[in-house]
């Protein structure tokens, strides 16, 4: 099938195999000594299976703070007053079954609702930083997912599918959108150096059926070597000879291949790291950040998991300003609670120590990510997302913990062309289910990539003879959160 036909897949790097005597080795050389690729206000960098967004963006990249665990909706962002005045006695409703199925009686918030910024919008007291950005963040309250499990869960946030195998959100929108920063990989995922993946492990951050230069690089923020094995062997020139000798054979297998995408990619893949040697001990060196940002975020905080992801929080916004497409922010456990280390948002039990431990870990690196950006002038167009994979029901676990609850929840968005101050959709008086605007994941990422320019319908990859989408054959755009 021709480009023309096809106007979605990327065949440029195939054509100039066919078509030029010097064969991929010196292709791939010479882009080395080019300049770093930089997306006009329209067009994309040169490995991006869009030639030209869909429409005009209003975001170059995307921040994930994902909350792996399941953050309980009625503790943060949805406050539900009329669980106080039942607060011990049996629900109202019917309860749908529940992971555990040890199901109590209601249960209020332990935590207080204050109004923030000049909006007004109640934020628990669990995030008093985040409250000084209520004017930036749009909150989604009816959000929900068809499944109950963390592992299914996290991959239906990250895929829109509950099992491994399919494409995350970061490499759809690296293979749409490339990188605009040669030197560093499109999709980047910070961790802490003790952090786990969440449940169903490093496949959320897969490339999938995609080719491979789209998938997660993991970054240990806090390590000397923040990826492994990135450390050259011997001077850069002969690192460029020995892999100059390697492609050799690479054009040879290649050709003979027919130009397999994946092979083409493992083949980039080799370039990127050579380049990801000088670049990523750049970008995690913050000796150059004013003392002032490092109170900001939080940096030398006693706290250790404050203080990691306080690092991640700030990697994440120099990955921006070096033209990254998207980042994940990943959270560490605390030992607090029911929580383990794949999902610490999770409290069976122990809520209110647990969640609060949990806020206390994020509230200012996150808040201070978001003021940092709007001071440096780059939250316009750059999308924050924060989410858990589902959130917690307003009933009881035993005595003082919530079990999951997929039918209705709350993330919320800032930056990117979101408007501020907004709350959008809505659950019913207990915060069981959501009634208003009720939302999905795929409504989720099909908003995102609007926002960077792209038709979620439209982005599509054709796999086991079918077209592929993030959104799968689902999702609509969600314009009560857009400015």
């Amino acid at each position: 099938m021709s480009n023309a036909t096809n106007p979605h897949r990327l065949l440029s790097r195939r054509h100039m195999l066919q078509t030029c005597s010097s064969g991929f080795g010196a292709v791939a050389l010479a882009g080395m000594f080019n300049d770093d690729v930089r997306a006009e206000a329209r067009d994309l960098p040169a490995g991006a299976a869009l030639k030209k967004t869909h429409h005009v963006p209003k975001a170059k990249r995307v921040i994930f703070c994902f909350m792996s665990g399941g953050v309980s909706h009625i503790d943060s962002f949805d406050p539900k007053p009329v669980l106080k005045k039942l607060h011990g006695q049996p629900m109202p409703v019917k309860i749908e079954r529940t992971m555990f199925n040890n199901n109590g009686n209601v249960m209020a918030s332990p935590f207080e609702f204050l109004p923030a910024g000049k909006c007004g919008m109640p934020i628990s007291n669990m995030f008093p930083h985040v409250a000084k950005v209520a004017d930036e963040l749009a909150v989604i309250r009816s959000m929900t997912s068809p499944v109950n499990e963390h592992a299914q869960a996290n991959f239906f946030m990250h895929t829109g599918f509950p099992i491994m195998g399919y494409p995350s959100a970061g490499a759809w929108a690296a293979y749409g959108l490339g990188t605009e920063n040669r030197d560093l990989p499109a999709y980047v995922v910070l961790q802490a150096a003790h952090a786990v993946a969440p449940h169903g492990g490093v496949s959320l951050f897969s490339n999938g059926f995609l080719p491979g230069q789209h998938q997660g690089s993991i970054m240990k923020a806090d390590l000397p070597e923040a990826i492994r094995n990135i450390r050259p062997r011997g001077t850069e020139s002969a690192q460029r000879r020995r892999l100059d000798f390697a492609q050799q054979f690479d054009e040879r297998f290649l050709k003979e291949t027919a130009a397999d995408t994946q092979i083409e990619a493992s083949i980039k893949n080799y370039e990127t790291a050579f380049r990801m040697q000088s670049s990523v001990p750049e970008l995690c060196d913050i000796s150059g950040e004013t003392a002032q940002t490092k109170q900001l975020y939080g940096i030398d905080s006693k706290n250790p998991e404050l203080a990691a992801y306080a690092r991640q929080c700030l990697l994440a916004r120099r990955l921006v300003e070096r033209g990254v497409r998207f980042i994940e922010l990943s959270c560490l456990t605390q030992g607090i609670g029911a929580g383990g280390a794949p999902n610490p948002w999770d409290q069976h039990g122990e809520l209110q120590k647990g969640h609060a431990a949990m806020a206390l870990q994020v509230d200012q690196p996150i808040s201070a990510l978001i003021q940092d950006l709007r001071a440096r002038g780059l939250l316009d167009d750059t999308l924050v997302v924060w989410a858990g994979e589902f959130g917690r029901t307003p009933f009881s676990q035993g005595s003082n913990g919530r079990d999951h609850n997929p039918y209705g929840f709350s993330v919320w968005l800032a930056g990117g062309g979101v408007k501020g101050g907004t709350i959008y959709g809505a659950t019913d008086e207990l915060g069981y289910y959501a009634i208003a605007d009720k939302c999905t994941v795929y409504d989720l990422w099909a908003t995102v990539l609007n926002q960077l320019g792209v038709d979620h319908e439209r982005l599509t990859y054709r796999y086991s003879g079918r077209d592929f989408r993030l959104t799968d054959v689902h999702g609509r755009v969600l314009k009560g959160v857009l400015a």
